[in-house]
């Protein structure tokens, strides 16, 4: 059977527009019309709501808190502490890392015990009939604070002389994890013709949904049974931890689900104190709580990501052929380990290091850092970008250096034969063809006139720049996927799938899988996710796992579905079960006497077997599989520059990507859109800062904080190429976090591209117009 799912052998191109595989999303039909099912949307009968108080402080013991005065406001239902919440365990985290030494993991309870240690840390948790009630009872909830010296700077937290945030972490040390051959490093450094370092900064950044968290606590005294419905995703994950984790208790008696919701990028794939905090209080007042986030809420109390300090060094021959990497990281954790914030610094980064480049000996060393800040964790990419950025940027010093072209430095070094395993790494690549997908991506960026167009930038006063970046993404995330269809009574066919959608178009994706092997209309099928009553296991979204391991999923269990009605419609056509074919949603015979051909669709087959059994027709998939794929591309960005204000505008950008075979080349050109905005947002604007005096965080509003606008970003020309992957049988390789794995390098290189006239090697990320003056300025200042 061909059904066009098969991956085939050869790599071809894509044009998502003119393409017939590229559907628009049906789900777009109800979010543009007001009809999406968001938790803000709608409320519980009989509901209350909820409002946290937190720290004002990043680090301070609490010396009493008296909260009699807020419990006797109006409304007031209920004010909670610490002391109250019996019953309930700290928050785990589920990362397991092979660190040198055991990874520290502090109690994180979902109130704060004695000591605060950031900012927006939960303190007090009151409940009332009205937000509005309960958040004037948290303004007559006093505490006595002792405040305490706090680290937010990441270079310091380490010094001997920092201010602890946990006794079992000396020095603030949560971990150590080392990866790679050292001692083959420094063999091939001692060799070297050539060494180049770079001390690089990957910048704090915050998520920023357009739809902030919302978590509702619901509790059903009858059943015993807990229920909470969350702005989120990995709804598996999530549950095991409160289950197992904080309440104690087993998963069957906590259910979690999500609607619809608006952007997570991993923040949302984790577990809060927010969510113990309705569930507990749901119980203890026998009516619903809900709890929704204020936008500085988000900023202060919701996860963080990136934030890294790196020195890393590159060893080259006479030839400019790579000999060895060596990373040396301190990775900042917040003020406790989060669900999967350990992973962004260690397993993540690990799989990537190196890039597309044939490095025959690497290793890396990183120090995972307790800091007085929100804790870190999964972003976009989650580690990958980091990865990246460090050789995309050692490769870019490396050139000026010895003179070489930057693409022909990197020509020389590409992997060029596959499978390739990574020294003393383990990682195993595939496919790819790397220095193709360069040569198409410097044609269609037209690097041939860049001189002539960098003139015409002079003549206006403008410096501009040409900046090249690559990058290879390791795409998995959990192992194994589970996926189930139903045909209904009706004709419909549901999907169970255990990813989530958050605005990746599964509903659509999953969709064209099902109806291409099934041979039916892509509208009869349903999308089931984010609720652990109707999808018993799964594990979420996140690391581009959802096709490779969900896709696969699906197909099996469309298969599962034909494997059971096969001998059903040989029964009912009377004939041998191996002499049936199987297409275009029907399974047929050779003719019978009178010359017609003997057939039976789907829906006539799950008729009967509810008919005569009361059962539906059905199939289940159970993809165990930890076989990691390999999107990777080449990039190209034109930048101007204006001097006299540091201003960057990004002029063009170009990219020519390797997603594997495409399902939808429509959504996956747009999940890569979305993902350049972002890694073009880190590159030039993004920062979470702290104040290292008091631990405030100044970036707390979106008045502060800048994420990109329409107008900052150019029209993205992207071209698709499609190399298969034998790692699952679509040959897809995953397409979510791509733009944000190659954009940070890309942007910056073109930045040094147009500063290096002036004297400017290096600059860290966000390269702000105030960071891109100044360094003009300090460059100018320098010559003689």
């Amino acid at each position: 059977m061909n059904d066009g799912l098969t991956a085939s052998d050869s790599p071809r191109l894509s044009s998502a527009p003119d393409d017939p595989r590229s559907l628009r999303r049906r789900e777009d039909s109800r979010f543009l019309t007001g009809r999406g099912n968001y938790l803000g949307d709608r409320a519980a009968e009989g509901e209350f709501a909820a409002v946290v108080l937190r720290s004002p402080h990043a680090h301070a013991r609490i010396r009493a808190i008296d909260t009699a005065a807020a419990a006797s406001r109006p409304g007031v239902r209920g004010v909670y502490t610490a002391a109250d919440l019996d019953g309930l365990a700290p928050l785990p985290t589920s990362i397991i890392v092979a660190t040198v030494e055991p990874l520290i993991v502090p109690p994180r309870w979902p109130l704060a015990r004695d000591v605060v240690r950031h900012v927006g840390e939960p303190v007090a948790f009151v409940v009332a009939e009205t937000e509005a009630m309960a958040r004037e009872a948290c303004e007559h909830i006093s505490i006595d604070y002792d405040i305490l010296p706090a680290v937010t700077d990441l270079r310091g937290a380490t010094d001997g002389e920092a201010p602890q945030l946990w006794p079992q972490a000396p020095g603030n040390i949560a971990f150590r994890f080392r990866r790679g051959d050292p001692a083959a490093v420094e063999r091939a450094f001692a060799k070297a013709a050539h060494v180049v370092s770079c001390d690089l900064v990957n910048n704090r950044i915050v998520a920023a949904a357009i739809e902030p968290r919302i978590a509702i606590g619901h509790y059903d005294t009858g059943a015993d049974r807990y229920h909470l419905e969350i702005s989120g995703a990995s709804v598996h994950d999530i549950r095991r931890e409160l289950a197992q984790g904080v309440f104690g208790l087993p998963l069957d008696r906590i259910r979690v689900s999500t609607p619809d919701v608006g952007g997570g990028f991993g923040m949302k794939n984790v577990t809060y104190p927010e969510y113990a905090l309705v569930l507990w209080a749901a119980q203890r007042l026998g009516r619903p709580v809900r709890w929704s986030a204020e936008r500085i809420e988000e900023f202060t109390g919701g996860a963080h990501a990136r934030d890294n300090l790196s020195t890393a060094r590159l060893a080259l021959d006479r030839r400019g052929r790579f000999l060895a990497l060596d990373v040396e990281t301190i990775a900042n954790l917040g003020a406790y380990v989060s669900s999967l914030g350990p992973g962004s610094g260690t397993n993540a980064p690990a799989a990537a290091m190196g890039g597309l480049y044939d490095i025959p000996a690497m290793a890396m060393d990183v120090r995972g850092v307790f800091t007085n800040t929100a804790p870190i964790d999964a972003y976009r990419g989650a580690g990958k970008p980091e990865a990246n950025y460090l050789i995309e940027r050692l490769i870019e010093a490396a050139a000026h250096k010895l003179r070489i072209d930057p693409a022909e430095l990197r020509r020389r070094n590409f992997i060029r034969s596959f499978p390739y395993r990574r020294p003393a790494f383990g990682m195993v690549i595939d496919t790819g063809t790397f220095p193709e997908n360069l040569e198409r991506v410097l044609a269609a960026a037209d690097r041939a006139g860049f001189a002539a167009r960098r003139r015409a930038s002079t003549r206006r006063g403008k410096l501009r720049g040409f900046g090249i970046g690559c990058f290879l993404e390791t795409s998995r995330g959990r192992p194994d996927e589970e996926a189930w269809l139903r045909v209904g009574p009706e004709g419909a066919i549901a999907m169970a799938v255990g990813t989530h959608s958050n605005g990746q178009g599964h509903e659509t994706s999953f969709a064209q899988l099902a109806a291409a092997r099934l041979g039916m209309p892509v509208e009869r099928f349903t999308l089931v996710q984010g609720d652990t009553a109707s999808v018993p296991r799964g594990g979420g979204h996140g690391g581009a796992r959802s096709l490779h391991l969900g896709g696969t999923a699906l197909l099996m269990a469309a298969d599962d579905l034909l494997a059971k009605a096969r001998p059903l419609a040989a029964q009912l056509l009377q004939v041998a079960a191996d002499s049936l074919s199987f297409a275009e949603g029907r399974f047929r015979s050779g003719p019978a006497a009178d010359g017609l051909p003997r057939e039976i669709d789907l829906l006539a087959i799950s008729a009967h077997l509810a008919e005569s059994s009361g059962a539906p027709l059905e199939g289940h998939g159970d993809n165990r599989c930890d076989v990691f794929t390999f999107p990777n591309g080449a990039q190209v960005a034109e930048v101007e520059i204006d001097p006299e204000t540091g201003a960057v505008s990004i002029e063009r950008y170009v990219a020519v990507d390797d997603y594997g075979m495409l399902i939808n080349p429509l959504l996956a050109e747009a999940q890569v859109h979305g993902g350049l905005a972002q890694g073009i947002g880190q590159a030039l604007m993004e920062e979470a800062l702290y104040d290292e005096a008091s631990g405030q965080l100044l970036s707390a509003t979106f008045m502060d904080y800048a994420v990109p606008r329409a107008a900052d970003l150019p029209a993205f020309d992207l071209e698709m190429v499609e190399v298969p992957t034998r790692a699952n049988p679509l040959g897809v390789k995953g397409a979510g976090q791509a733009g944000c794995i190659g954009a940070p390098q890309t942007v910056i290189n073109a930045i040094l591209d147009a500063l290096r006239p002036l004297g400017v090697t290096h600059l860290d990320m966000p390269a702000t117009p105030a960071r891109v003056w100044r360094a003009i300025r300090d460059a100018r200042a320098a010559k003689p």
